[in-house]
Formats: C-alpha cells, sequence, structure tokens
C-alpha cells in the first residue's frame, strides 16, 4: 500500500544485553556477534550501534550487566538487607531459584578461562557473594574459619547447584531452602 511506512522495533539496550547472555550460554563467547544478535532480536544491525560503540563495549557491558543482574540485584537490595540474618539467606536463596540466577555461571566461567577482563568480572562476583555471605553470617557471630567455610559453602552451593543437578525439580529445591538455612546458619 503507497504511503504506508514499515515501523520498526525498538530494541532497549538490556534487550541486547539478554540476548547475548542466552547466546554466550548456548554458543560461547565467539557467538556473540553483532551480527547474530540483531537476527535473534529480528532488527538491522544499525540499531546495535545506538547502544554500544563495538563488540568490546558490548561484552563489557555484558560482564557489568551479568554482575548488576545476577548479583548486585541481591547483594545491594536495601530490602534484603533490612531482613534478619537467617531470612536474609533463605530469601537470597528463594531469588537465586525463582529467577534461575546461576543460569548464565558456565558460560561466563567458561569465557573467564580465556578472557582476562571476564576473570577479574568473574572474582569480583566471587568476593561480592561471599562478602554478602559474611556480613551475614558475621552478624551471627561467625568468625574466622568457620565464617569464611560457611560463607563459601553457601556461595559455593547457591552459584553450582541448579547448574550441576538439573535434574531436581524446582518443588524439592524450595523445599530444601530452610535445611539449608539452617545447616548453614547453626540452627
Amino acid at each position: 500500500m503507497p504511503g504506508k511506512t514499515k515501523k520498526t522495533r525498538r530494541v532497549n539496550k538490556a534487550e541486547w544485553l539478554d540476548m547475548a547472555l542466552e547466546i554466550l550460554e548456548t554458543e560461547g563467547i565467539s557467538g556473540v556477534r553483532v551480527e547474530v544478535l540483531a537476527k535473534r532480536l529480528g532488527i538491522s544491525k544499525s540499531g546495535f550501534y545506538w547502544h554500544f560503540r563495538d563488540r568490546q563495549e558490548l561484552l563489557d557491558d555484558l560482564l557489568d550487566y551479568w554482575s548488576h543482574e545476577i548479583t548486585e540485584i541481591i547483594t545491594a537490595n536495601p530490602e534484603i538487607r533490612t531482613l534478619s540474618p537467617r531470612d536474609r539467606l533463605f530469601r537470597t536463596a528463594e531469588m537465586i531459584l525463582e529467577y534461575d540466577l546461576p543460569r548464565f555461571e558456565i558460560a561466563i566461567r567458561q569465557w573467564a578461562l580465556h578472557d582476562a577482563v571476564a576473570a577479574r568480572a568473574v572474582r569480583k562476583v566471587n568476593r561480592t557473594r561471599v562478602s554478602f555471605v559474611e556480613e551475614t553470617l558475621a552478624e551471627l557471630g561467625f568468625k574466622g574459619d568457620e565464617l569464611e567455610m560457611r560463607s563459601m559453602l553457601f556461595a559455593c552451593y547457591e552459584t553450582w547447584e541448579s547448574p550441576m543437578y538439573r535434574e531436581i525439580s524446582r518443588k524439592r529445591r524450595r523445599a530444601l531452602i530452610s535445611r539449608r538455612v539452617d545447616l548453614i546458619t547453626g540452627k
């Protein structure tokens, strides 16, 4: 029909980053390319340049996005920080399960094996996660090796349960949260 223009779909930066994470998960870092992202999002490649200078900026932003959306969404959450220590750990575990936060762990860490910038981002996230749990458990009186061991144990469990044991149902995982928090807090 003459005079009609095709409406162009707009894709925001978060949509580009979400798609980049999905591609990273299925194809690895070599699959995270502008052409592939644009095709999967159903738009032209030029839309990419509204949000990123180049692929490297996308990758840098992807690491920041992963850190924020997967870790800081909990560790910097003021509502979670006001909860009692036990409830804080319980809510953390619930959110990790509810939003499948460990979904991209294997892909990100695989990338980090071959990229110094990604490796630094992973180390920073590890420190952030363990520090959050340490602060929480310190409120319960844990110190020294007990504090360190329990904090790392909680962080490792919450990071790796889902990727390692995909066969365990969400219902079963939810049922185990309270027991796990009791174990970590010494109840």
